[in-house]
């Protein structure tokens, strides 16, 4: 396999520390952003000489560009590039704060359109690269009392979507990584919850909160094993733009999507009565 440097955003823990440790077993060089200087040391300790720390907050988009830059100079032209760093809001809609919406796209959307924005003009200019984002099956289905992270994972998938379909041109692919639940801190201390004070949810939402705390430690997917899939995508001529990871992952995508297809089915006379009859106009 081809040695390739690699820049993953959030590598402290979870699903980026994961990715990172699969690129660094497989022998390529990768820089991951963290924000502390623990984190950083703990960092580079991983693969001495292979593993390289960087403090960044990805929603200080100017920074974002300035290490970007940096990397490209001090270790090396950058191959694979993955927008990771995120963090979850739960809450039902009605008692997530606007503020707390906003704060979760500019993490989510944001921040991982200002790392892929920073990498692109370097991979266009040598006609190739890999640009890849962490969306979540929740990009692809939405669950109740998650709304504001649905929300900004589904706009990052539209994102990758149209981006995929715009460099491709130049050698350049996108990959939307989709996981499922793994057994990370991502229900634990990567994610926010808004402060419950609408009684009429309860009968919906309670169930499902006190499920998701069970879970948390103890859910289905590897993140080893996520983090070998997507060293694997990169060595293959035609990669996929969605890589769903995980069998929970799978399951609920196929429904949701499921249901969008009979949806359509259904009112599709309806939808077709809202042309002009005598068709457009050339």
């Amino acid at each position: 396999m081809e040695k390739r440097n690699w820049l993953i955003t959030g590598v402290s823990s979870g699903l980026g520390r994961a990715f990172a440790q699969a690129a660094l077993a497989a022998g390529h060089t990768v820089v991951g952003t963290v924000r502390s200087e623990e984190d950083l040391q703990a960092f580079a300790e991983l693969e001495p000489g292979h593993a390289h720390g960087r403090i960044l907050d990805v929603t200080d988009s100017s920074a974002v560009s300035s290490v970007v830059a940096e990397v490209e100079q001090s270790v090396g032209p950058l191959d694979v590039v993955v927008a990771n760093a995120g963090y979850g809001v739960e809450g039902t809609f009605e008692e997530t704060p606007l503020a707390e919406v906003r704060r979760q796209f500019d993490v989510n959307v944001f921040g991982a359109v200002a790392t892929l924005q920073a990498a692109l003009p370097h991979m266009r200019r040598r006609r190739r690269g890999h640009l890849m984002a962490v969306t979540s099956m929740g990009g692809l289905m939405a669950v109740p009392g998650m709304s504001a992270y649905c929300g900004s994972k589904f706009a990052l998938e539209g994102m990758l979507e149209a981006l995929g379909k715009e460099v491709a041109q130049f050698g350049i692919h996108v990959t939307a990584i989709e996981p499922g639940s793994f057994r990370t801190d991502w229900a634990g201390r990567s994610m926010t919850r808004a402060t419950h004070n609408i009684d009429d949810y309860d009968e919906l939402f309670t169930p499902i909160r006190q499920a998701r705390l069970k879970a948390s430690g103890n859910q289905l997917g590897n993140p080893a094993k996520a983090g070998e899939a997507v060293v694997r995508i990169t060595s293959v001529e035609q990669p996929p733009a969605h890589l769903v990871l995980g069998s929970d992952a799978l399951r609920l995508v196929t429904a949701a999507r499921t249901a969008v297809d009979e949806d359509i089915r259904a009112w599709e006379t309806l939808s077709r009565t809202t042309d002009f009859a005598e068709g457009a106009q050339l």
